[in-house]
């Protein structure tokens, strides 16, 4: 039922080359340290391991993400509209399952290309998925058909793999859209802490604006994975509609999905910890501006990778890792329609702490292949 993950994919690409030394752009794993006061937290509440956590999250848990939210977007929640979740992968897995079981014909609205985990949970639904090209055509913007009738639809803004940030107005006309059509919108905002200068906005904000300010059919989930150099440490949450939440915190209850509560202890102080997060996000915003100079493309200046055009996405990418060692992913690999637009197109992961020479030999790698094509 499920096709290949794209990095099962990307492995078969390049079975047989066996470069000397590796360097792997392909995927978005931070490749600099998790903040020693995270790593401390995580120490010092071993003895928690005794207990058994809630499925909910505990209350401190639960408070510094409300914090988090009203300090970096300005919206206060109460308790009842966040749940805590073991990353934002589970609840972006589990929620569509959850709320499209008992519809009847479901339909699910999702981007293309997309994080896989959104049509692998469309599958497990049993849900038609209803796909919104993004290309550079449409300027990486997703559009629904107004006769589409979703019961959901995921946005990623940002965007990954484009870095397309919906603006606040864009976010607006989303929520209103919602409410008017009668269908549930969920966000991933996992992206939302790395940018170069401003800010982008979440859903929750635009929901305010329109003067949605119980959140009524709309969600936003997010993650200290990217923000915080901390993928292990499993931390997220989704946050918005009370109504809906609550039905989903008794589903969750049943899936053994609790955090355990060493990584509550020090995912809540890393929730809070603004100086690391504004460190790390400084590193990618130097990362940003490194590779919209050494290569000399279109670069958004959110999120941490590069959406590059390279005409041939698999041959490039073969090229690449032959040549250089270095890995990077094929678009079509994020595309479930393969369309022609991402087949031109390899993803970089700005991960790594000093990127000014892997991007050289990146450009360099890319002269050479182009020149190649030509002979």
């Amino acid at each position: 039922m499920f096709a290949p993950y794209p990095f099962e994919r990307l492995s078969a690409l390049l079975q047989g080359i066996n470069p000397s030394k590796i360097i792997d752009l392909s995927i978005g794993e931070p490749q600099f340290p998790t903040p020693a006061s995270i790593q401390n937290a995580l120490k010092d509440h071993t003895a928690t391991l005794r207990f058994y956590p809630k499925s909910g999250g505990e209350s401190f848990l639960k408070q510094a993400q409300i914090d988090f939210i009203q300090k970096r977007f300005g919206v206060a929640l109460a308790f009842e509209q966040i749940c805590p979740t073991l990353g934002s992968k589970e609840a972006l897995f589990n929620f569509p399952i959850f709320y499209l079981h008992d519809k009847s014909q479901p339909k699910m609205a999702m981007p293309d290309p997309l994080y896989q985990v959104y049509l692998g949970s469309a599958q497990v639904a049993k849900a038609q998925p209803l796909f919104m090209p993004l290309s550079p055509a449409n300027h990486f913007t997703p559009k629904l058909d107004s006769q589409s009738k979703p019961h959901l639809v995921i946005l990623n803004s940002p965007n990954n793999p484009t870095g397309r940030t919906l603006s606040l107005d864009e976010l607006s006309d989303w929520v209103k859209r919602a409410l008017d059509a009668h269908f549930l919108i969920i966000n991933d905002e996992c992206y939302s802490n790395i940018y170069s200068d401003t800010p982008p906005p979440s859903i929750l904000q635009a929901c305010l604006r329109v003067g949605n300010t119980c959140f009524k059919n709309v969600l936003a989930i997010n993650s200290l994975s990217k923000s915080l150099s901390a993928p292990g440490l499993r931390s997220g949450y989704i946050a918005g509609d009370a109504q809906v939440l609550q039905a989903y915190q008794v589903f969750r209850s049943y899936s053994g999905c609790a955090i355990p509560l060493p990584l509550q202890h020090a995912s809540a102080l890393g929730w809070l910890d603004f100086k690391a997060q504004e460190e790390i996000r400084q590193l990618y915003a130097t990362n940003l501006a490194l590779a919209q100079t050494i290569l000399d493309v279109p670069i958004a200046p959110t999120s941490f990778y590069v959406w590059w055009d390279v005409h041939k996405g698999q041959e490039f990418a073969r090229y690449l890792y032959a040549h250089t060692g270095i890995k990077v992913l094929p678009g079509d690999f994020l595309s479930p329609l393969s369309s022609p637009h991402t087949a031109r197109f390899v993803r970089v992961a700005l991960v790594y702490e000093h990127m000014q020479d892997i991007l050289e030999t990146l450009k360099a790698a890319y002269q050479a292949y182009t020149k190649s094509l030509a002979c």
